[in-house]
């Protein structure tokens, strides 16, 4: 497998989503695809793109538009964990119980907010005691054992299903491979972080650029990369660390208490963290200061953390706070605000991706970020740039937002030098000369020239990214060198190649030469999904190709797809639709298929992917009155929507069930007077299985 070694993130901006006004499906859809192209970005291919902010910023975005309309919430990265594990090369695990994420605090009232949460859906006012654990910066695992002895090791991937990384995981010095005295000698799955200290970031990135390699982005990338190698012995010189933290059923370690928890995996062996901010907290207040505290200490710990993570400490409650599909409501992980630093910009260009956006980029001299160098960021489009005032000459304030992507903040306009030029965002492409074009509502500029070279590469890219057709061995240089020798001008022409071919080009000898060659041939066969993705459509990403491929069986049958056909589709909004029968419009578009299919270049398989079922009360619609005897009114609303019901506040005649508990009051008068079905807690807990 090919780790990612990128020693920066940078975004193209093919896909910039800004916010404004306009249709709310379509404003929904458009950030439902971007969310789930930057979480393959960043939980598969551990090459993030934008900063942690940015990301976040989008999903609550999402979330506000999906509170105003509830229909928009369905099959919504909002409602998900991870994508599903990507790659073709480690074995899937599927996971013993559901691996969740947690909700993120960007700000200490969010915090105060998960309190209140917590004791509204609780419907009680007494304190509650927090532990406190900092949140590892690293890559979450679970570990198997049965009759004392690690069996299995597997990543979190999309919470259901992971990869197998067990002989990886087994040269993990600190993980025990017998579980200690106390331990069940059932089947215990334990679960918990992965991660590379500073010191051996600092030195494994020193020994890979003195053997001309690129450098890891970060500590994270560094021990992702090294945990999904295929030999061990690779995964076992990275000298990787591990943190314990839980288990998937916390009754198996006895404990009454989270912090009784942690002592029961550290007597079985398993490291935890020790540090200060790993404590109980007899209230909020506690829990805010140990917070502040690790915030201003995170630069002194061995390894990177990125915030706290704030748990309800008494285990009791964690079966009555449930979880949504995605995260457990019984935590919160409360985030620290970027780190920065200062630089100069020595220049500004426009790079050109392959759906044509035009993407300033500022390149600065090089400084230290959160002990990472970094010498450009992305400006996103023209205006964010505008908005920041970046010119060539100023000094910035820079930060690695999320500990991760650069970022430009702002410029120190004290220090601006006299004379500086705003820049002139172009009004052509740099590439072609073509003349941009930028839409209505839209923060993009983009060349509508689907010959430019700067296009035809980055497509060519992404045909052979590994979440299209996954093409080992095809990178940006490869890519380059086939289009500068003129063995390769459409994407098909990659079928049409031969080893010889490959062997006249530098760098391609008679064993890469075959590899790639078997690679391209492997692919010839990939599921339809992935073809559909490797097209480069705009507004169409991995989520939206497997729901197009369930419903086509062929590229020929989506390229006659009509618009009513399409907008039929969950989740394809009218935008998206119009962008699919544009792209299959198109003279240039048409020849590739062409070329694809009727010289049967290609023979793509039935999706490997299938689009998640809905709930078994999908399209339900409930109201609730009255008292519950059993749960709160909260606990019922989640277990309705956990099983793709609605909740709504008054009763009419598309109300499909009234639940009444006890004190039923007015809405049950209405609901009976319509002849409603009403149902008593009894038939209510029946209904949701």
């Amino acid at each position: 497998m090919t780790e990612n070694t990128n020693s920066r993130a940078s975004s193209t901006g093919d896909d910039a989503v800004s916010p404004g006004p306009g249709n709310p499906a379509e404003r929904a859809a458009r950030l439902r695809e971007e969310i789930r192209r930057h979480n393959v970005l960043y939980f598969q291919d551990d090459s993030p793109e934008i900063p942690d902010d940015a990301y976040d910023r989008m999903v609550r975005e999402l979330e506000g538009l999906e509170a105003a309309h509830p229909e928009l919430a369905k099959n919504s990265p909002t409602s998900e964990v991870a994508p599903p594990p990507g790659g073709r090369s480690l074995n899937e695990v599927v996971h013993d119980s559901p691996m969740l994420s947690l909700d993120k605090a960007l700000s200490v009232q969010e915090i105060l907010d998960f309190e209140d949460r917590v004791k509204r859906f609780l419907g009680s006012s007494e304190p509650l005691s927090f532990y406190t654990m900092p949140k590892f910066d690293g890559l979450a695992v679970e570990l198997s054992y049965n009759d004392g002895g690690l069996t299995l090791a597997s990543t979190r991937g999309d919470g259901r299903r992971g990869e197998d990384i067990t002989s990886n995981v087994r040269t993990i010095d600190c993980i025990p491979k017998k579980l200690g005295p106390g331990a069940p000698g059932s089947a215990v799955y334990v679960r918990g972080e992965v991660y590379m200290d500073k010191d051996e970031f600092s030195r494994l990135n020193e020994e890979r650029e003195a053997a001309g390699q690129s450098i890891f982005a970060n500590p994270r990338n560094a021990a992702a990369g090294s945990l999904r190698q295929l030999d061990s012995t690779v995964t076992q010189k990275r000298k990787l660390k591990f943190f314990s933290y839980g288990l998937s059923d916390p009754e198996a370690s006895g404990a009454k208490t989270y912090g009784g928890l942690m002592k029961a995996l550290s007597d079985w062996g398993f490291p935890v963290e020790t540090s200060g901010a790993s404590r109980v907290s007899e209230n909020l207040s506690e829990a805010l200061s140990v917070f502040r505290d690790l915030e201003a200490a995170r630069d002194n710990l061995p390894f990177e953390v990125d915030g706290l993570v704030i748990t309800v400490d008494d285990l009791s409650l964690w079966p009555r706070l449930g979880a949504t599909s995605r995260a457990p409501r019984y935590a919160v992980a409360a985030k620290f605000k970027p780190r920065a630093a200062m630089t100069k910009v020595l220049a500004i260009e426009i790079q050109v991706g392959r759906t044509g956006a035009l993407t300033p980029v500022a390149f600065m001299e090089p400084v230290l970020v959160s002990g990472v160098r970094v010498a450009q960021a992305t400006l996103h489009n023209e205006d964010e740039l505008k908005r920041k005032d970046v010119r060539v000459g100023d000094y910035v304030i820079l930060q690695r937002a999320g500990d991760v992507i650069p970022e430009i903040v702002e410029v120190d306009l004290e220090r601006r030098p006299a004379g500086l030029s705003a820049f002139e965002f172009p009004k052509t492409c740099p590439v072609c000369g073509t003349e941009a074009v930028r839409k209505p509502g839209e923060a993009v500029s983009r060349c509508p020239n689907r010959s430019c070279p700067a296009q035809i590469e980055a497509r060519l890219i992404h045909f052979a990214h590994k979440n299209a057709l996954d093409i080992d061995g095809l990178g940006q240089k490869a890519a380059a060198m086939l289009l500068a020798n003129g063995l390769v001008r459409l994407p098909s022409d990659l079928f049409r190649l031969t080893a010889e071919d490959l062997r006249s080009l530098p760098r391609f000898g008679d064993k890469s030469a075959a590899k790639l060659i078997e690679a391209i041939n492997e692919a010839r066969t990939k599921s339809l999904w992935r073809f559909i993705n490797a097209l480069s459509i705009r507004h169409v990403g991995e989520r939206v190709s497997q729901i197009l491929a369930s419903r086509f069986d062929s590229l020929s049958a989506l390229s006659e797809a009509t618009m009513d056909q399409l907008q039929a589709l969950n989740d394809i909004g009218p935008e998206v639709a119009k962008s699919v029968l544009d792209y299959f419009q198109s003279p240039l578009n048409h020849n590739f298929l062409q070329a694809l299919m009727d010289d049967s270049l290609v023979s793509p398989s039935p999706s490997e992917t299938e689009i998640p079922a809905e709930g078994s009360l999908s399209g339900k619609r409930f109201v609730l009155t009255g008292t519950l005897k059993t749960m709160t009114r909260a606990e019922a609303k989640a277990r309705i929507a956990a099983k793709g019901g609605r909740v709504l506040s008054s009763v009419s005649k598309e109300t499909d069930y009234v639940v009444a508990g006890e004190a039923a009051g007015s809405k049950l008068t209405n609901a009976r007077s319509l002849g409603l079905t009403v149902l008593d807690e009894e038939a209510f807990i029946k209904t949701l299985g």
